[in-house]
């Protein structure tokens, strides 16, 4: 079967297929923008158009490897700003990875490991795969204790701008992204991305980091629920693979979640929403990617275990605070505060008209809808408690209804790269939270960051 060959190689045969695709894609999105010009209607999205978009994600597929990576990075942050028969089509990526057979792997361990590889007993089905390395339990043989091998694929990091500039060219050809200074800024951001998921050593530093920094905060223990970070092994670590304790448990969207106390939910929800404001406000390192596959919650429910490092973000002091002076200025409603964060952040410049400033402050402020103080909360929304139903809501996609009604304009900024994976991270949350169903106020977890102008250390709160 074509999804277990090894991943291509070899920039004549990978960027041929995708600019082929390219070209074709260009005369869709050209013929539906003269027929529509023609008819007098407003740009739309064909048939046709829709058939070129899905063409060019299974060339994507095809390709494997960082092609796959790259087209879901686009699908993750450019859902506001790229044509949705696109980020439609490259969403279907997410589920598409497949592992490389055993005989393929098998080698690339024994080389790296050396004489350590007898030290393990490495299953040969793999237990998980993504588009850049894939999964094996294992067991180490002396002390019996299960761990996780994960190991790259191979000639990846060899490849990696290469591909990247393929399909940023096939994507200009089809007129699907914009040839301008703003977008380039954007694309270097998910170029960086891209290099930082596959440096495990730097992987390793920030899970160890995370796992020094996460317990001094009381906040990151809701009502007996708290956060993992699994341990990591050096030993069997290193520039391609890397070894962690194995951890068992389910995704949010699961079963077996669905069925825990409403409580129970509430707690694991309240608890997500916690860790993103210690990573913004207090350690200024972000888990960037919000995939359900990057977080575990166990079978009682009382943990969530977080897994994925490598798109972990360090946020310069300067974006870190514009950061958190946007946050906090869109929940008090200061749009010169407001204004002011979101020109240092990139997404508005100096002299932006009043619809794109507009629109940047209602989607801002629209996204932090469930951190209003109680009273101020959708009452549509509320359980007969009072509390903020986040499933029943439906926020993110009102929110993006609007923005999708918006970026169409001529004043529009494409937002900085910094600020698209910050608003994706923060999306990602409250989709987390609306898959569990929660039911609970947020207003006292923005609370203590209020009147705070800059990032700060350890807080310590009861909870009533």
């Amino acid at each position: 079967m074509t999804n277990n060959k090894p991943i291509r190689r070899g920039a004549l045969s990978r960027g041929l297929s995708l600019s082929i695709a390219g070209a074709r894609a260009g005369g869709a999105f050209a013929f539906d923008s003269a027929l529509r010009k023609l008819r007098g209607e407003e740009a739309g999205n064909s048939e046709r158009l829709d058939r070129e978009a899905q063409r060019f994600a299974r060339s994507l597929g095809e390709l494997k490897g960082s092609y796959v990576k790259i087209g879901q990075l686009f699908a993750l942050l450019g859902e506001h700003f790229l044509p949705a028969p696109l980020t439609a089509a490259l969403h279907q990526l997410e589920s598409q990875a497949q592992p490389l057979p055993w005989r393929h792997v098998e080698p690339l361990l024994r080389d790296s490991l050396g004489s350590r590889y007898k030290e393990l007993q490495i299953e040969s089905d793999a237990l998980a795969a993504a588009s850049l390395a894939q999964v094996h339990r294992a067991q180490v043989i002396a002390t019996k204790e299960m761990v996780v091998v994960k190991v790259q694929y191979p000639d990846l990091a060899a490849m990696l701008d290469e591909d990247f500039d393929a399909v940023v060219k096939m994507l200009r050809l089809a007129r699907w992204i914009p040839i301008s200074r703003d977008f380039d800024s954007w694309l270097q951001t998910l170029r960086a991305q891209l290099h930082a998921e596959i440096d495990y050593p730097r992987e390793m530093a920030v899970a160890q980091q995370l796992a020094s920094a996460l317990p001094k905060y009381d906040s990151l223990t809701v009502d007996g629920v708290s956060l993992v970070v699994p341990n990591f092994w050096p030993r069997y670590s290193g520039s391609r693979w890397l070894t962690m304790d194995y951890v068992s448990g389910f995704q949010a969207g699961s079963s077996e979640v669905a069925a825990l106390p409403q409580a129970r939910r509430n707690a694991l929800g309240r608890l997500m929403l916690e860790l993103f404001f210690v990573e913004v406000f207090e350690l200024g390192l972000m888990q960037s990617d919000p995939n359900f596959g990057n977080y575990l919650i166990s079978a009682e429910g009382d943990q969530l275990t977080l897994l994925d490092f490598g798109s972990v973000m360090s946020l310069e002091k300067s974006v870190q605070q514009a950061l958190c002076d946007t946050i906090v200025a869109g929940h008090c409603n200061d749009d010169a505060a407001l204004l002011s964060g979101l020109q240092r952040l990139g997404c508005l410049k100096d002299d932006a008209g009043s619809h794109a400033q507009q629109t940047f402050r209602n989607f801002v402020v629209n996204l932090l809808e469930p951190l209003r103080p109680p009273s101020e909360l959708p009452p549509e929304f509320l359980n007969q408690s009072g509390d903020y139903c986040w499933g029943r809501s439906a926020l993110l996609n009102r929110t993006g209804r609007h923005v999708a009604k918006s970026v169409t304009s001529r004043q529009f900024t494409i937002p900085s790269g910094d600020f698209a994976l910050v608003a994706r991270k923060l999306t990602g949350v409250f989709t987390f939270i609306a898959v569990l169903n929660a039911e609970f106020n947020a207003y006292d977890v923005i609370a203590p960051y209020l009147n705070r102008k800059a990032p700060v250390k350890k807080r310590s709160r009861q909870r009533t």
